[in-house]
């Protein structure tokens, strides 16, 4: 039976990384913070893995592993206004949490009721880690769920989102490795398949439906035939290299 540890460590996940950014682009607070102090645009593979690690760390590290992230996430926030308010920081921490389980359910069967409760108790501390109050974060799933819906009429695509969304989409030469390259068209699929119609229409993906399920299918596949212990590489390399 899949287990929290087995969820967080799930290397399959990054391929919702595009949806969750792109939705906390969309609230005008970590837009304009990431457009304007982000290195997204000279180097989107270093954020990447600033950001995985972050996440491993906290999921799936030591109390001492999680503390020494948070305290690298703080240093690199700090003077950029608006990185270290409560809100923003619980919306990211909801959009790592909500696209996770979504592309979850997509690749693999929906979890467990009990492992579900872990994994989103475990994902609350991407938020409380840093500076969100643990009461910030919904007591309950359906709690979240509430949250979210209530969340997702005050989001707005502007040009610092729409900006951000196409380096990290269509990412400048010699920026990303060839075999990241590759697979992005597939990449921008499983992103559009993943974002609320609002916001994807808001982002201008256009409408290919057929082309999007048959992406996420081709991922399913891929993900159901590769050994676990390959899909749990990328969790164990950064986890060694957490400071």
């Amino acid at each position: 039976m899949t287990t929290a540890d087995d969820y967080l460590a799930e290397g399959a996940l990054v391929l919702g990384g595009g949806a969750a950014l792109l939705l906390q682009l969309a609230h005008p607070a970590v837009g304009h913070a990431v457009a304007r102090y982000s290195g997204f645009r000279r180097d989107p593979m270093r954020r990447l893995r600033h950001t995985l690690g972050y996440v491993y760390a906290i999921g799936l590290g030591t109390p001492e592993v999680a503390e020494r992230a948070a305290a690298q996430v703080d240093r690199a926030h700090a003077g950029i206004p608006g990185t270290t308010d409560a809100e923003p920081q619980l919306w990211v921490a909801a959009t790592l949490y909500e696209v996770g389980m979504r592309v979850h359910d997509a690749l693999f069967a929906p979890l467990p009721e009990a492992v579900a409760d872990e994994v989103y108790a475990t994902s609350g501390r991407f938020g409380t880690s840093l500076q969100v109050p643990a009461a910030l974060w919904p007591a309950t799933r359906a709690e979240f769920a509430a949250y979210w819906e209530r969340m997702l009429p005050s989001l707005e695509v502007g040009a610092d989102a729409r900006e951000v969304a196409a380096a990290i989409l269509r990412p400048a030469r010699g920026t990303v490795p060839w075999w990241v390259r590759a697979a992005l068209p597939l990449g921008r699929l499983a992103t559009a398949a993943l974002l609320p119609d609002r916001i994807r229409d808001a982002y201008g993906f256009p409408r290919r439906l057929r082309r999007e399920r048959a992406a996420l299918a081709l991922v399913r596949v891929l993900a159901r035939v590769t050994p676990r212990r390959i899909r749990r590489l990328p969790s164990r390399l950064l986890l060694a290299d957490s400071p």
